[in-house]
């Protein structure tokens, strides 16, 4: 995945979450959109932390491709 497919993904999934949340603050969400939400959030930490991957190897001189996406308890696991 290129970084501009990882942007458009992150892009689609901001979009979603600012959707979610507006029903959650509207009282109009239900269990499903909250699980969601929460599976959103853990998909752009996913992402976000491909492209610090992707941007770590090329600063490296290393090919870029070789970036993974890590499972949700790595990513989730780290300190912020």
């Amino acid at each position: 995945m290129s970084d501009v497919q990882v942007h458009d993904s992150i892009e689609g999934l901001v979009a979603e979450e600012h959707e979610l949340w507006e029903r959650e603050a509207s009282g109009r969400a239900t269990e499903a959109d909250r699980l969601r939400l929460d599976a959103v959030k853990v998909s752009l930490d996913q992402c976000w932390d491909l492209l610090r991957q992707r941007r770590g190897l090329r600063d490296r001189g290393e090919n870029p491709d070789g970036a993974e996406v890590r499972d949700p308890g790595t990513v989730e696991g780290y300190r912020q």
